[in-house]
């Protein structure tokens, strides 16, 4: 950062930042022209962030409520192994894939008709995975579910950007931050509640269909609340970069899909050619966005963005972060149901340890001082490392750990929501209000991939090692998937220390310019 870390959490980098503070007011004011939201105070501004709020913490709830449901999905569907990953990463492959481009239509078409369009979208997708007669039906309508996620969750920050100012900005933010941290886990608990309820006889057909109520009343509350931005267009970013989306979709299919289906399939020769394809399609992706930026219209992937400080180091550890978030959270679901015979609203409880802690700490880690700010990614990462460590004595012999099991839970949430959330944010720091889409679209993207890679990597470890469910080899996969996450979590935290040592030499920098300037 180009300040102290004190000064840039305290909002004094000025007018182009995306985290505002509540300590400070911006050095100088633009001027707004008069048809701008960002010019007036909003009119309802509480029931304006409820209801985008409300809508992003639904998507999220979606990547992750299925999970506690995946064995009345198999009971009641027959669906095989393959199919249950697929009900499960199906959403997160198409929001992954089509975020970014999501943040841009927004751009070009106005954010709160992009949300309210998406939203209307979510609804009736959640409606029909509900009334889905089988597997198939099912896998497509959640690919259809990660679609319209994928349309109206980038428009949320940029909503609470262009709506609020000031110390409403950033206590906006710290919401959005918490809602964005603990939406994963919530979704696992509120998954178990409702399944266990068996509502009307529905088994595991409320998990989706809960959303239809809630669906219909946010679209109306938008409808009602929600500014009208004039969309942001310019020669440069009113086009879709379809070509990146061609190229980019299909790289990530040939990552995800072999190991998704990989391991139900026996590994066959087609998987191992797609992952080797991988390689290849990443490079033909990377080369149309340079061709696309060098005839300067604006490429899926920013590089003006990539370019900014702290950004690059910033986007690997949040990705080796959420591989292991939810893969660890995939694969103890299925063990504890499974295996371990819990049923599904005792799985969905298992996990409010978790969530509670990390939704707290995504909330109120700005309220640390400022020279401990600089150290909590290194910190929480350690403190994941050292919880995922003790799951191996409680799993490996076929049992859970008991009251263990739930404070380790507890530490895990406090561990990765100290090194995710302040990573999270202070990325978003040095990035212009007109980038913010994009910058917020590539993060979001990057965290969302990285589940979908968890599921299938961590999720196929745990199927591989533990054939069937019997009790004891589930404990040793168990064991052996909470090494792997261990060994990736200590990656994370390289990156960590790399990002506090950048950090350091930007203010040793900005403090010896300053001195020279005096």
């Amino acid at each position: 950062m180009t300040e102290t870390l004190s000064k840039s959490i305290a909002g004094t980098t000025g007018e182009n930042t995306t985290i505002p503070s509540s300590a400070a007011q911006p050095r100088a004011r633009k001027k707004v022209k008069p048809d701008s939201p960002a010019g007036q105070a909003p009119k309802r501004p509480g029931l304006i962030l409820a209801t985008i709020l409300v809508g992003y913490f639904m998507a999220l709830l979606d990547g992750s409520i299925v999970n506690v449901a995946l064995p009345s999905i198999h009971e009641k569907l027959h669906a095989s192994g393959a199919g249950l990953q697929m009900v499960a990463a199906g959403y997160i492959i198409a929001y992954a894939v089509l975020l970014v481009t999501g943040a841009r239509l927004g751009r070009i078409l106005g954010h709160e008709r992009l949300f309210k369009a998406g939203l209307a979208g979510f609804t009736i997708a959640s409606l029909a995975c509900g009334m889905a007669q089988n597997t198939g039906e099912l896998v497509t309508f959640r690919v259809i579910q990660g679609v319209t996620a994928a349309v109206m969750l980038p428009q949320v920050l940029s909503l609470i950007q262009q709506t609020f100012q000031g110390e409403a900005r950033a206590k906006a933010m710290s919401a959005w931050t918490a809602v964005l941290a603990s939406g994963i886990v919530v979704g696992q608990v509120l998954g178990g509640v409702l399944v266990t309820a068996n509502l009307f006889g529905w088994s595991w057909r409320p998990v989706f269909l809960v959303n239809v109520p809630i669906g219909v009343v946010l679209w109306l509350a938008a409808h009602k609340t929600l500014p009208s931005v004039r969309p942001q267009n310019s020669a440069a970013n009113n086009k879709v970069d379809l070509a990146g989306v061609l190229t980019l979709s299909p790289t990530i299919l040939a990552l995800v899909v072999p190991l998704v289906l990989g391991h139900d399939e026996h590994w066959p020769v087609w998987g191992w050619i797609m992952l080797a394809a991988t390689l290849p399609l990443l490079g033909v992706f990377l080369a149309v966005e340079r061709r696309v930026a060098a005839r300067g219209s604006s490429p899926i992937l920013p590089g003006r963005v990539l370019r900014m400080p702290g950004i690059k180091p910033s986007l690997i550890l949040i990705f080796l972060v959420m591989v292991v978030y939810a893969g660890n959270l995939f694969a103890t679901a299925i063990h504890l149901q499974g295996a371990l015979g819990f049923s599904a609203l005792r799985t969905g409880l298992a996990f409010a340890p978790c969530a509670l802690t990390f939704g707290l700490v995504s909330y109120y880690w700005r309220k640390i001082p400022a020279h401990l700010i600089r150290r909590l990614a290194v910190v929480g990462l350690l403190i994941a490392v050292a919880a995922m460590a003790a799951q191996i004595p409680m799993f490996k012999d076929g049992g859970y750990g008991g009251a263990w099991f739930y404070v380790d839970q507890l530490v895990f949430g406090l561990g990765v929501g100290l090194g995710n959330a302040p990573t999270m944010t202070l990325a978003l720091l040095n990035v212009p209000v007109s980038d913010a889409a994009d910058a917020s679209g590539t993060l979001a993207t990057n965290a969302q991939l990285a589940q979908v890679v968890g599921i299938a990597t961590l999720g196929t470890l745990y199927l591989s090692v533990a054939p069937g469910h019997a009790v004891h080899a589930a404990g040793h996969a168990m064991a052996v998937l909470s090494v792997a996450a261990v060994a990736v979590t200590l990656v994370a935290v390289g990156f960590a220390h790399h990002l506090h040592r950048h950090d350091k030499r930007q203010r040793l920098m900005a403090a010896a310019a300053a001195a020279t300037a005096a």
